[in-house]
């Protein structure tokens, strides 16, 4: 970083920005080269889309490691190399090149069969994407985000299809019975080796998912809470599910026949469910064993994630930074049995999506009965100014400044007064950065920081007071 940073201020803007995916395609090769091509040992999943990312990556590598298979992962919320899982401290979901590399060579020396990688529209920008050789891609779904960084929304549509297109450059794959892959260099060699065959699964209800399908693959899944349509293609397969219930234990939905009993919250979840239940389909795997493994599974870090430390009110730390997850979220939520909902959020600077401020301080302000706006990620942003836009929303809702809206700078005191302020039956919403380990602020620096401990350390204190 340091170098490129260097090279930025030596050479002209406008030379810089026509060499840079010239610079991209040489990085993501030097590391691919540096780590030995580890993608090509693996059987690589990515999983792309707007939302549901993280959840359905950790949902596809829990299922297959169920069924005795050795799977590493990186995402947003953590990263796993197939023996050690830890949160992920980066700041970033498709982490630099050499990072993506070193975490696939690390998976083939812990004999990891499969990789999952969460794969971003800014991480195919700058061609993290390139030299790993993708088998299957999940498309989770799309809706305007990142739109002042790429441009446009067509542009941030064809980021994402940049990963689609690469697919069909990736060559196929032969494993063994154990599911390792093999070198098959002449036909002698591929007899009584599995081919691989390179798959897309789609989100069928998406508004853009015929986009996504338009590119080449051996085989297409999707899933609607529709009705399937039949499809003159030999190599289009399609699931329905429904019935989706939420309780406070968990989400169940039907497929095939099947109850699955997720014991995570959020109806959302159940379409993140599915990507899993589909992946297990093309490994192979039983339907009951994917049934199996997706109902043991007890929640992903940072989303929809219960802190209780004994007190009698309810505290959820989530991930959700832009509007329709965070709709999505209350949809939820409120589905469980309350008095007031008291919600703590900010929003991102650095130039991420400014208009979405006062929008998310609107849903707030409609949805919640207390709002407070903090500070999230200023990065070189002014971050009062970023309060001020967000808490605006809100007061255009009706919330009243100091009443049932409070602009609190310290995050700290911010999720310390939502605490205070809790009773029996209370829900407090703590959004924006979920598992996260760090605050962006000024000049690249990070303040290590975890919403998580936050609010467990104050709920302990608040015990003692």
């Amino acid at each position: 970083m340091k170098i490129l940073n260097l090279v930025k201020k030596l050479i002209p803007k406008k030379v810089f920005k026509a060499m840079q995916p010239l610079y991209h395609y040489f990085m993501a090769w030097l590391a691919a080269f540096f780590y030995g091509f580890p993608s090509e040992k693996l059987i690589v999943i990515g999983v792309t889309g707007t939302t549901g990312k993280t959840t359905s990556t950790y949902l596809i590598a829990k299922t297959l490691e169920n069924a005795g298979l050795k799977v590493g992962f990186t995402s947003t919320a953590m990263f796993h190399n197939g023996t050690r899982e830890w949160l992920n401290d980066k700041k970033m979901t498709m982490v630099g090149r050499f990072f993506t590399q070193k975490m696939l060579r690390d998976m083939v020396r812990n004999g990891c069969q499969y990789a999952i990688v969460e794969t971003t529209s800014e991480g195919i920008v700058q061609y993290r994407h390139r030299f790993i050789n993708y088998d299957w891609l999940v498309f989770t779904g799309l809706y305007p985000e990142h739109i002042e960084s790429h441009g446009s929304f067509q542009n941030y549509k064809e980021a994402k299809g940049k990963l689609f297109a690469h697919l069909k450059n990736c060559k196929h794959k032969f494993v063994n019975e154990a599911k390792i892959v093999e070198k098959a260099d002449s036909g002698m060699k591929k007899i009584g080796l599995e081919r691989i065959k390179k798959v897309i699964v789609a989100n069928g209800d998406d508004d853009n998912v015929d986009y996504f399908l338009d590119f080449w693959t051996d085989k297409k899944i999707i899933f609607t809470a529709d009705r399937c349509l039949k499809s003159d293609s030999e190599n289009m397969q399609c699931l329905e599910y429904g019935d989706i219930a939420v309780s406070g234990a968990g989400t169940s939905f039907s497929v095939d026949g099947r109850i699955i009993n997720l014991r995570v919250l959020g109806t959302f979840n159940a379409l993140n469910a599915m990507f899993a239940y589909c992946i297990g389909l093309v490994q192979g795997l039983e339907k009951a064993k994917i049934k199996e493994g997706l109902e043991k599974i007890d929640g992903v870090a940072g989303r929809l994630e219960r802190i209780d430390e004994g007190q009698d009110f309810v505290v959820i730390v989530d991930y959700a930074f832009e509007p329709n997850a965070v709709n999505k979220l209350y949809d939820t939520v409120e589905l469980i049995s309350h008095n007031k909902i008291i919600h703590v959020l900010g929003s991102t600077g650095g130039g991420r999506d400014v208009s979405r401020r006062p929008i998310l301080g609107a849903i707030a302000g409609k949805r919640a009965d207390i709002v407070i706006v903090t500070n999230e990620d200023p990065y070189d942003d002014d971050p009062q100014l970023i309060i001020d836009q967000v808490a605006l929303g809100a007061e255009n809702e009706g919330k009243k400044l100091d009443q049932n809206l409070f602009k609190i700078m310290d995050r700290g005191e911010a999720i310390k007064k939502a605490l205070e302020m809790a009773v029996k039956d209370d829900i407090v919403l703590i959004t924006g950065k979920g598992s996260e380990q760090a605050i962006c602020v000024a000049n690249g620096e990070r303040i290590t920081w975890d919403d998580r401990a936050t609010a467990r350390g104050l709920l302990n204190n608040l015990k003692k007071d």
